[in-house]
């Protein structure tokens, strides 16, 4: 392969003397159809045509390759360093689509548009992948301009040979990178920015006048000259404007103007939407981003913005994918104007929900998911967009009003639209707006789809989290209940803290907190977990000591990633006493009536799933009044702080007096929760045991005979009787008789227990010494049993079994008192 000879050569030049290679280079994009679809101020220079007259034509009828020149006969493929000129059958295949690899060479092309017949170009061609339309970027110099006479330094060589250079090391290819996105102005920054990624990974382009001297090829777009006639067309204006005559050295060049006002416009337009790309976005709040949108382009680039999103965009919840229809309905999120305040209001209310029909340009956008320009909204079109509007008239808002129609789509997806309008008097929305307005559309909709998808992901997580977590009434059997949840951090809304209450036999109530350590889903199924066994073990009435063992027993065998802390505390609001046992939590407080607070002391014990220790139980004796608080160490903990220092500031807060349990637990949580740094997630229980007094508590021994059960109907009746709960005698005695015949035939030996516990409901217990549990069975007609059971279904408020040590428990429950 002849390179070329040499003459005089200077030493040899590295890549680092980017100087030598400036050179002006014209610039054409060309589409999958073989179309022009973007022609640079450099390729109107070098081939004569107007950007107006190539935009749309075919590249092979604006670039007609003439033939081979002198010794032509081979294209320089990717990889080579250097090429020969026989490269016009070469370019010719490019341009038609039939080369997939990047080559370059010289080439002799028709000129028609210009003063001479033809034109010798140097050319690069880069076949382009990707989503865009455009196929191929063809970059291009002025041969004749690199000849012994020329520029880039080229005298002391005889030819000039175009290639590649497989590194981008060279001091051009960051100014390529930076620049080259401002002469598309045609298309979207991130379409420019593709292809120029495309570019330095194909090779950059060089230019090689020996077999050692390779010169990276550093693009002279005259940014330098611009900026210089600017500046002096500047001057000459304010000459000008002073009545002074206008030297000739601040004359404008003929033909620059246009140039100047075209590259003023790109700038401005790049500086613009780099302005508005660090103005939103500034959060992950979807409705705080959805007004940094709509005032980020009110009024520099639209007067007035209304934005509209996808009904399911706005509740923070998935959609199903696929162009919107007719019925889609779409959420006025926000109006920025500049008008008078409150004319806007009135008429295109922020929140309004509605749909939009075939016929109209919003329609039209998020159906095809492109930009919709109308330059003015003539009567006709004003009345069409009124009509959707019922007893409102829109027309004296929108009427010879210049429009444009953004969609805001990510991932393919239309989120949502925004429809920009311009005062009558202001210039019409043109075909660079559009570009300007889709490309600020793009952006925004990916910013508004960040938030959207935290928003959902959000609310999946507190969905999730609400699941988890029980709903617990306000009053139980000699106790009142208050509980709150506090999600962790922006990274943390799902955790493992927890808490519970179960009822149990005797009027007694299970109280539970717990937490799982570490955040996320793991943690909360593993918490949902750990809380349902806690249900299920609490249910056959386990002593707290033995539950813990056993739920440490669970956690084990479920795996030994986790380990959790429990609390766990049985209320009996007739002995007024607490029972607990810790594993592993931070101690409750126990409040007394007198205000009085304390952390209860207790045995720490082993978190859950470590295995091997034995838990203990304590007896605390309780008056009625005092308040029993549990809560998880995501509350009293901070990050840098001794855990001390919260537990005595919730000491300190839980004995504040309140006039509620909810204000109770509000003035906890505002006592610990503004000192900064909590991060994990909160579980806090309070209750405020009442007791039962011995009053409102009957109880009788049974023996086994038949007949006793006449005797516990008629002990019921006179009982309630004697409590004021006439009302409740029938339906409690036909139980209480159902449950005590039960009871006397599957009695071992032992005395049958029968108790009523007067309280917000009426509570009847029957207990017997046999371990199995009855079950609700669907009698026939001819049966002698099953139907007892039955009765208390339908008679009782709410019934139920539990096993307890010597045996079992059946309780149903009557209202008290009348709503």
């Amino acid at each position: 392969m002849d390179r070329g000879t040499e003459r005089d050569a200077p030493p040899s030049r590295g890549a680092g003397d980017g100087a030598a290679g400036r050179i002006p280079l014209a610039v054409v994009a060309v589409d999958r159809d073989g179309l022009v679809s973007h022609w640079s101020t450099g390729a109107r220079r070098l081939f004569g045509a107007a950007k107006e007259e190539a935009i749309g034509r075919s590249v092979l009828d604006l670039l007609p390759v003439m033939g081979a020149l002198p010794d032509d006969d081979e294209i320089t493929p990717y990889g080579a360093y250097a090429g020969y000129d026989d490269v016009g059958p070469g370019l010719e295949s490019s341009l038609d689509g039939r080369l997939t690899y990047p080559a370059a060479g010289r080439a002799r092309l028709s000129a028609p548009e210009r003063d001479r017949d033809r034109v010798d170009v140097l050319w690069w061609a880069y076949p382009l992948v990707g989503p865009g339309s455009e196929r191929l970027l063809v970059l291009a110099a002025d041969a004749d301009r690199l000849g012994p006479d020329g520029g880039a330094g080229a005298a002391a060589f005889e030819r000039i040979a175009p290639g590649f250079a497989l590194h981008t090391d060279f001091p051009g290819a960051d100014e390529l990178a930076r620049r080259l996105p401002e002469i598309l102005p045609s298309m979207s920054v991130q379409e420019s920015a593709r292809i120029v990624a495309q570019v330095l990974e194909l090779g950059y382009p060089v230019l090689e006048f020996s077999q050692n001297n390779r010169v990276p090829v550093t693009p002279d777009w005259g940014v330098a000259r611009r900026t210089e006639r600017l500046a002096r067309r500047a001057r000459a204006d304010r000459a000008a404007a002073q009545g002074l005559p206008v030297p000739a050295e601040l004359a404008d060049e003929d033909g620059e103007d246009g140039e100047d006002l075209e590259y003023a416009a790109v700038r401005e337009r790049l500086e613009f939407l780099n302005e508005v790309s660090g103005r939103i976005g500034t959060s992950l709040d979807l409705s705080r981003t959805v007004l940094e949108v709509s005032r980020a382009v009110v009024p520099r680039f639209t007067d007035v913005a209304g934005t509209y999103l996808r009904e399911q965009v706005v509740a923070g919840e998935g959609f199903p994918e696929g162009v919107p229809d007719t019925t889609t309905m779409w959420h006025r999120v926000a109006v920025e104007h500049t008008d008078e305040p409150g004319r806007w209001d009135d008429v295109v209310p922020v929140g309004e929900a509605m749909p939009f029909p075939a016929h109209t340009p919003f329609f039209q956008c998020m159906t095809t998911g492109e930009p919709v320009l109308v330059p003015r909204i003539s009567e006709e079109l004003g009345h069409a967009i009124a009509s959707q509007f019922e007893k409102r008239d829109i027309r004296p808002l929108i009427n010879n009003r210049s429009m444009l129609v953004v969609p805001l789509k990510a991932r393919n997806v239309v989120l949502g639209f925004m429809v920009l309008l311009r005062h009558p008097e202001r210039a019409e929305f043109n075909d660079m707006d559009r570009v300007t307005g889709a490309e600020l559309a793009a952006r925004a909709g990916l910013v508004l789809d960040n938030a959207r998808m935290y928003t959902y992901q959000e609310s999946v997580a507190e969905t999730l989290q609400d699941s988890m977590l029980p709903h617990i009434p306000p009053r139980m059997a000699g106790c009142d209940i208050a509980t709150r949840y506090l999600p962790g951090t922006l990274l943390g809304r799902v955790g493992g803290d927890w808490f519970d209450c179960v009822k149990l036999p005797g009027a007694r109530t299970a109280l539970v907190v717990g937490d799982v350590m570490g955040h996320g889903l793991n943690s909360a199924a593993m918490m949902g977990q750990l809380r349902t066994a806690v249900q299920t073990m609490a249910a056959l009435d386990l002593p707290p000591a033995q539950l813990l063992r056993n739920l440490d027993d669970l956690a084990q065998r479920l795996g030994d990633s986790y380990l959790a802390t429990c609390l766990y505390a049985v209320y009996d609001p007739i002995e007024g006493e607490l029972l607990i046992a810790n594993a592993g939590h931070i101690p409750p407080v126990l409040v007394r009536a007198d205000g009085r607070s304390e952390l209860l002391d207790l045995p720490t014990g082993a978190p859950i799933g470590v295995g091997g220790v034995p838990f203990e139980a304590v007896r605390v004796r309780v008056a009625s009044g005092d308040r029993l608080v549990m809560c998880t160490d995501g509350l009293v903990e901070v990050r840098g702080e001794d855990i001390g220092v919260g537990l005595a500031t919730l000491c300190e807060s839980a004995a504040h007096p309140a006039a509620s349990m909810d204000d109770a637990c509000d003035t906890i949580i505002r006592a610990l929760n503004t000192r900064g740094g909590r991060k994990d997630d909160v579980a806090l229980l309070m209750a405020r045991l009442s007791g039962i007094a011995p009053e409102d508590v009957a109880e009788w021994r049974l023996g086994l005979a038949p007949a006793e059960v006449g005797r516990a109907r008629a002990a019921v009746r006179e009982q309630l009787h004697a409590w004021g709960l006439a009302r409740l005698a029938d339906s409690a005695e036909l139980m209480v008789g159902e449950l005590v015949t039960n009871a006397v035939r599957h009695s071992h030996g032992r005395p049958v227990q029968l108790r009523l516990v007067r309280g917000a409901t009426l509570l009847c217990e029957v207990d017997d010494d046999d371990h199995t549990l009855p079950t609700l069975l669907n009698a026939g007609p001819d049966d002698e049993a099953g139907r007892g059971l039955r009765v208390v279904s339908t008679l009782a408020r709410e019934w139920g079994t539990s096993r307890t040590t010597a045996g079992k428990t059946v309780w149903f429950e009557l209202t008290s008192r009348r709503g």
